[in-house]
């Protein structure tokens, strides 16, 4: 398995009531896989550099986790999909 960091974008239109659920999704997308997650840091919502899908802003959680590369792609795609994220980065942590 291969260290990762993955930086999403939250809709600012989810609800505080809502965001943990967004956040576990996204926890539950990684351990389907067989990956393993380790810490998830809110960073709060942010304006945008530029807007995005017609926000100007939006809420910021950095996730770390540990999964297997062949699985990486199919992942981002699921994130991709999903209404609640606006924007997602994932990027291999070097050692």
């Amino acid at each position: 398995m291969s260290d990762y960091e993955m930086v999403v974008i939250v809709s600012p239109e989810i609800g505080e009531e809502e965001k943990p659920k967004v956040i576990d999704k996204l926890g539950q997308l990684i351990s389907d896989k067989e990956g393993t997650l380790g810490e998830t840091k809110q960073l709060g919502k942010k304006r945008l550099a530029y807007p995005i899908k017609g926000f100007v802003e939006g809420d910021y959680v950095l996730t770390q986790f540990k999964l297997e590369p062949k699985f990486v792609k199919e992942l981002d795609d699921n994130i991709k999909d999903s209404a609640e994220i606006i924007r997602s980065l994932i990027i291999k942590k070097s050692k």
